[in-house]
C-alpha cells in the first residue's frame, strides 16, 4: 500500500556532530535533530532519526528514501545511498537561496568555501582540514584554557571593546598567546573577539568570495556574532538559513527525494 505520507530522509554524520533532516514532497523540513556524534555512528544515527520522525509526526513507513553524508556517512545503516558533503551542502544551501552564492561552512573538524552559479552547479571549492584553526575545534580547545562554557563566548565576544588580536594561527601557539594575554590583564571578553577573529580571518584567506556569501555549520548555528564580524571584514551582509546546521542533511533529503522519483519514472519506462 503506498505511504500516505511520503517523506525522504538526509543524514549528515560529521566527525563532531551527526545532523538529520525529514522532508515531505514540497521539500518542507517536518522534523530534525542535531546530536554529538561519539563513538558509535550508526548508534547515533539511529537515535536521530528516532527524534526527528516522532517531531515530524511520521514513522519508518513513511520513508521513500535516505541518502547519507559525511565524515561518517557509511556508518549509517538505514542509508540508501551517500552523497560527498560539498554536493549536499550546495544543493541545501541553494534550496534556500537559488542564485550564485558563495558558501562558507564553518564545521567543528574543518572549514568548506562552496561557489555556485545561478543555476546551482559548483564552480569552485576548497576545504581546510589540515589545521584545527578556522574551525569548532580552535574554539573548543581555547574554551577549557579561558574557563568560559562554549556556550557563552558569543555573548563575551560581543561585549568587546578592545579586541586582543593573536599573532599566530596555530592551536598550540594561540593557547600560548592566549595564556600570556590572561596574564597580563587582558579582559576575557576582548581575548574571545580575538579567537573568533583568528577562525574568520583563516577562513576568509582562503578564497576570494561572490557578491552573495551565505555562512552555514554548527559554529554559525552557535555563534551568531561570528557572522556580525565576518559581514564588516568583507564589507557585506551574509546571509544565514534558518538552520545552519542543517544544510547539509537537508541536501541529502533532497538528494533521496530526486533519488526516489528518478527510480519511479525508470520504473515507469520499464513498465
Amino acid at each position: 500500500m503506498a505511504s500516505l505520507k511520503p517523506i525522504y530522509v538526509g543524514v549528515d554524520v560529521g566527525a563532531s556532530r551527526t545532523k538529520l533532516a525529514v522532508l515531505d514532497s514540497e521539500n518542507q523540513l517536518l522534523g530534525h535533530a542535531v546530536q554529538k556524534s561519539g563513538t558509535d555512528f550508526s548508534a547515533t544515527a539511529n537515535n536521530c532519526l528516532e527524534t526527528s520522525l516522532k517531531m515530524a509526526g511520521v514513522s519508518r513507513a513513511d520513508i521513500q528514501r535516505v541518502v547519507s553524508t559525511g565524515y561518517g556517512r557509511k556508518n549509517v545503516t538505514y542509508s540508501d545511498e551517500t552523497k560527498t558533503e560539498i554536493g549536499c551542502h550546495a544543493k541545501g544551501c541553494y534550496l534556500y537561496y537559488p542564485f550564485a552564492i558563495t558558501i562558507i561552512d564553518i564545521g567543528g573538524q574543518d572549514n568548506k568555501i562552496i561557489k555556485l552559479d545561478d543555476r546551482g552547479r559548483r564552480t569552485g571549492f576548497k576545504m581546510n582540514r589540515k589545521c584545527a584553526a578556522g574551525t569548532g575545534a580552535f574554539l573548543e580547545e581555547m574554551s577549557p584554557r579561558l574557563d568560559i562554557p562554549l556556550e557563552a563566548m558569543d555573548g563575551l565576544a560581543k561585549q568587546s571593546l578592545e579586541m586582543v588580536k593573536l599573532g599566530s594561527f596555530c592551536t598550540v601557539f594561540s593557547g600560548t598567546e592566549v595564556l600570556e594575554n590572561i596574564r597580563r590583564g587582558k579582559k576575557i571578553s576582548d581575548i574571545i573577539k580575538g579567537l573568533f577573529y583568528s577562525v574568520i580571518k583563516r577562513v576568509v584567506e582562503m578564497d576570494a568570495f561572490t557578491d552573495n556569501v551565505v555562512m552555514t555549520g554548527g559554529v554559525v548555528a552557535h555563534n551568531p556574532y561570528l557572522v556580525t564580524m565576518t559581514e564588516e571584514l568583507i564589507g557585506r551582509k551574509i546571509l544565514v538559513p534558518k538552520f545552519p546546521q542543517l544544510t547539509g542533511a537537508i541536501g541529502a533529503a533532497l538528494y533521496a527525494r530526486a533519488g526516489f522519483e528518478d527510480s519511479r519514472i525508470q520504473g515507469s519506462e520499464g513498465g
